[in-house]
């Protein structure tokens, strides 16, 4: 029934709501909400842009409607504000210390959200009557125990009137399972009505809308009782407010606070929290969060200040506030960082992906083998696993820029822990940057800068599902995992008081920088949780040493915590275990459900946002729950990234998950749950505030409803030849690698045709991240890398720079680097027999870069590798890219298409005037039919093509090599002609 009664349309017949206008020219209209704060009384002290401030406390708000005041204010010359909320008493909401930063007209700020809205439209400044029956009021109570919203609006008309504007009117919490609004019918008896929760999803009684007299009416499973009894009148309104937050902690660093603290309960739920700070010498301050973790920025140097928070749940009921909390911050920290995040649309940049310890060698200071260093004959080749670092890729940002990439996928930099150090996947220290990919004049920073300054972005790959064998330094570190013995003294060292491991230190008496002593022990410790710890187990290593019970990592031993780690073993790749359960014995699974693991990443992972890195790559994102993500992970993302770079950056914050599905099906063996579109989508019921039953509940509820019943989407589709608005009102915040595309990659015809097949399942394809091959796989699961051929590798090409989607070339590929190689043979093997070789020796010599694809100088080995073949085919490929904005951001189709690899893409904004128009065809002839007449150039060749009839007709232009037919609109949106140079495949 549920799915009967949730359209995926809004009702006709009123068209979405323009953008409201300013209340007048110069002003602004400000509204806030005052539920969650529940002062005495609000003052806006505001100053416009580029003015002087009021005098504190600012100017009195006055009552607008129910739980909201507002103030409109004369801009003079200004089309904006900067404002803060007070008391006037001495607490304030400035948007934890940032100040907000409002434009002209109507705008509303609620809990620290701003929107452009008046959310007093249709209603009466004062709570809402309950009317008696007679016309000229209506009280709606529509029933939320089936739908299970937790927001919804009444979008309604009177009788021969005129349609709120969409969403409608925001419905009041009235009693349990129910919503209400009363609305003003002027002379009208009756109303037209649908209901929605905010983000696309309807209740419109099956397209018919609802028919609604005056009085009082309830709607419950499409059901209209009139007259009704109001359903809420023996329930006791929700007073109950929600338990304190327990275990409230601070600390500081710099003029920084991070505070974490246990979750709240509630009898219904848990909506946020409120933050007061009190200390310093800018008075008390009062901030929102959803999270279980804040992060307290700009603070006075040398300052002690105290926090304590309050829960709030979804009556707006405010639990006591806490104990307090207390830290001191530190000395200043020196002056911001010339980088900042660069925030523009991510799918105007191909992505190069590098492993940064494989790279280039910048600083041979820095380089460490591991305790396979020898075993493996790393040593012998001269070649440590560490050997790249963030001084060589600085220094050879040039050759990244000059084959046309604007982005820079990074392996992980948190500090690591074991064998595969390296590659960055099994962290220790996730609050510290590894030292051995640092340099003096080379940290982390200085890379995330100096690549800002060339006008490229960082994206950093990070690891939430698991830490290393040795744990997570901060979070839980075991003690002893086993027996240390003469057998095992070449990997095992004696425990050292007083030395830390970091993994480029050399520990004095063992001489080994991955020294492991200060885990292990000759005898058992007090409070050893292993059981049968240091028996034999009758097994032997490789070597025919004797194995004793908790010599290694194991999920099911006891060595690690429940609270922190998951305790089993995965069975069924497929099943919900896959999600709650360990990969491999050296990647220990952290328990992501629990609040103090989700604090412990989402504390690590703000100090890179702080930085400037400009997204994430999230490693095995599919085995943490859906409703984790969007819960606990994606919000603290953006909350963080909306505080540190602001509305517009924070909305192109770009993550990106890696969900593994290596198989051609559209949905993972009929997996919903194990399919990468899943991902990208929000959750569409409410579940238990427990976040491990939750991950339950959503696993078997999604599995029951099956791929039949997964939410579609337009977005990455033209409307005939039209661009249209895309809805990303349900989008979870994740967006995805293309693995469907990548496991078909052995031949681009079948990575053309999946890709489509899937594309009306994710959120917005236009921003799936496309490749071939990877540090993992080549197509088809594949354990090579890419060993199809230069042709087949430039038709390949050709197709990911084209099609929808984000062009992304793992490092060497430009010039099939170790084509054919096991990508990956373990730490017992060279590196430089498999595909993460060391790449330096090619970049050897000195390049400059001139722009983007633009070689301004080069000398050497590198000069050669820029000759190569597909290095230029790559390079014009990028310029042509770049020139044709529909290209880069447009949606596509293939109707009235014939070709094999053939689609049409426009992008067009209003706002810039941008309009672009493009047909595409790679290797094979095309024909396109029923397309705008007017006057087309091929980017590739510089024909010129005049359509009268709606018709265009290719030949095909051959393996590798493509026409790009550009629609000339004149002005800025004219045809770019040729783009680049002749090469090998495009001429």
């Amino acid at each position: 029934m549920l799915l009967g009664l949730l359209a995926a349309a809004p009702p006709t017949p009123p068209p979405p709501a323009p953008r409201p206008a300013a209340a007048a020219s110069g002003t602004a209209t400000v509204f806030y909400f005052t539920k969650t704060r529940n002062w005495k009384a609000y003052h806006l002290h505001w100053a416009p842009d580029g003015g002087a401030w009021t005098a504190v406390p600012g100017v009195a708000m006055e009552p607008a409607c129910t739980d909201w005041v507002k103030r409109t204010v004369d801009l003079g010359a200004a089309t904006g504000l900067q404002a803060t909320f007070t008391d006037g008493g001495g607490i304030w909401d400035n948007n934890g210390g940032a100040d907000y930063a409002l434009p002209a007209g109507t705008v509303t700020v609620k809990d620290g959200a701003v929107a452009h809205s008046d959310p007093c439209a249709g209603a009466t400044p004062s709570p809402s009557p309950t009317p008696t029956g007679g016309g000229g009021t209506a009280t709606v109570f529509y029933s939320t125990a089936t739908v299970g919203w937790t927001t919804v609006n009444l979008h309604w008309a009177p009788d021969g009137g005129v349609w709120t504007a969409v969403p409608g009117t925001a419905m009041e919490p009235a009693c349990t399972g129910w919503v209400r609004r009363t609305v003003d019918l002027g002379a009208a008896r009756g109303l037209r009505a649908a209901f929605n929760n905010g983000n696309g999803v309807w209740d419109n009684n099956d397209g018919a809308d609802y028919a609604l007299p005056a009085g009082t009416v309830t709607v419950k499973d499409r059901t209209v009782t009139a007259p009704a009894a109001d359903p809420c009148a023996a329930t006791l309104p929700d007073t109950a407010a929600p338990t304190v937050p327990a275990a409230v902690r601070a600390s500081a660093t710099g003029t920084s606070a991070v505070l974490t603290w246990e979750p709240s309960t509630d009898d219904t739920a848990v909506t946020g929290y409120q933050v007061t700070r009190t200390g310093g010498t800018r008075g008390a301050s009062v901030a929102d969060t959803g999270s279980t973790v804040y992060s307290d920025t700009g603070l006075e140097p040398d300052t002690a200040y105290s926090w304590t928070v309050r829960a709030r749940d979804a009556a707006g009921n405010l639990s006591a506030p806490s104990a307090a909390a207390t830290a001191t911050t530190g000395s200043a920290p020196p002056p911001a960082p010339t980088g900042r995040a660069l925030g523009t649309d991510p799918r105007r940049d191909p992505i190069y992906f590098v492993l940064t310890a494989r790279f280039y060698d910048g600083d041979p200071g820095n380089d460490r083998g591991g305790s396979q260093d020898v075993r493996s004959g790393n040593a012998a080749n001269h070649d440590p696993m560490f050997r790249g670092d963030f001084k060589g890729l600085i220094q050879k940002l040039d050759y990244i820029k000059a084959l046309g990439f604007s982005a820079v996928w990074i392996t992980p930099v948190v500090l690591n822990r074991s064998d595969y150090d390296y590659h960055g996947y099994h962290g220790w220290d996730f609050y510290r940057v590894d030292p051995r990919l640092e340099s003096a004049g080379a940290s982390y920073q200085d890379l995330i800068d100096a690549a800002h300054a060339k006008g490229m972005k960082i994206y950093q790959d990070v690891v939430y599902n698991h830490s290393s064998r040795w744990g997570a330094k901060g979070l839980f570190v075991p003690t002893v995992y086993g027996v240390r013995d003469s057998q095992w003294s070449w990997y095992y060292d004696e425990p050292q008081p007083g030395f830390a491991y970091d993994g480029l230190t050399v520990e004095p008496r063992s001489g080994r920088s991955y020294y492991n002593g200060d885990l292990w022990s000759t005898a058992e410790p007090a409070g050893n949780t292993c059981t049968d710890w240091g028996r034999p187990t009758g097994q032997r290593s490789p070597e025919g040493y004797t194995l004793h019970a908790c010599q290694w990592p194991s999920p099911t031993s006891g060595m690690f915590p429940a609270k922190y780690y998951h305790r089993c073993w995965i069975g069924n790749w497929e099943g919900e275990d896959s999600r709650s359960c360990w990969l491999a014995d050296d990647l220990a699974d952290l328990n992501t459900e629990d609040p103090a693991v989700q604090d412990y990443l989402i504390g690590a992972y703000d100090r890179y946002i702080d930085m400037g890195v400009d997204g994430f790559r999230v490693d095995t994102a599919v085995h943490i729950p859906r409703v984790t993500w969007n819960r606990r992970f994606l919000p603290a993302i953006r909350q963080r990234v909306l505080q540190d770079w602001g509305p517009e950056k924070a909305a192109n914050f770009f993550v990106f998950g890696e969900v593994a599905a290596f198989v051609n099906d559209k949905w993972n063996r009929g997996s919903v749950d194990h399919s990468a579109q899943f991902y990208t989508w929000k959750e569409r019921r409410e579940y238990t505030a427990d976040d491990t039953q939750a991950a339950l509940d959503q696993y078997a509820y999604e599995e029951q409803l099956g791929p039949g019943n997964q939410p579609t989407s337009a977005n990455a589709f033209l409307q005939g030849n039209s661009y249209h608005t895309p809805d990303r009102s349900r989008f979870s915040g994740m967006d995805i690698i293309d693995m469907r595309m990548h496991m078909n990659f052995g031949d681009a015809h079948n990575a053309f045709s999946n890709g489509r097949d899937s594309d009306d399942s994710v959120n917005d394809a236009t921003y799936n991240v496309v490749y071939v091959d990877s540090h993992d796989y080549g197509p088809n699961k594949s354990s090579v890398r890419y060993t199809g051929g230069q042709d087949a590798w430039a038709e390949n090409m050709a197709l990911m720079w084209t099609f929808r989607g984000i062009p992304t070339l793992y490092y060497g590929s430009e010039i099939q680097f170790q084509a054919g190689r096991q990508i990956d043979c373990g730490p017992s093997c060279p590196l430089a027999t498999t595909g993460r070789a060391y790449y330096g020796d090619h970049l050897e010599g000195t390049v400059t870069a001139s722009g983007f694809s633009r070689v301004g100088s080069a000398t050497g080995a590198v000069a050669d590798t820029l000759d190569q073949p597909l290095v230029r085919h790559l390079q014009r490929l990028n310029l042509i890219r770049r020139a044709i904005p529909a290209l880069q951001t447009g949606q596509y189709s293939t109707e009235g298409v014939s070709g094999g690899i053939a689609f049409k893409r426009r992008y067009t904004d209003t706002a810039s005037g941008t309009d672009s128009f493009a047909l595409v065809t790679v290797t094979d002839g095309a024909t396109f039919t029923g397309i705008p007449d007017g006057t087309y150039q091929d980017a590739v060749t510089g024909d010129v093509r005049t359509v009268t009839d709606g018709t265009l007709a290719v030949a095909a232009p051959g393996k590798g090599d493509m026409r790009v037919y550009v629609l000339d609109l004149g002005g800025t949106n004219a045809a770019p002609g040729k783009v680049g140079t002749d090469g090998p495949y495009l001429r």
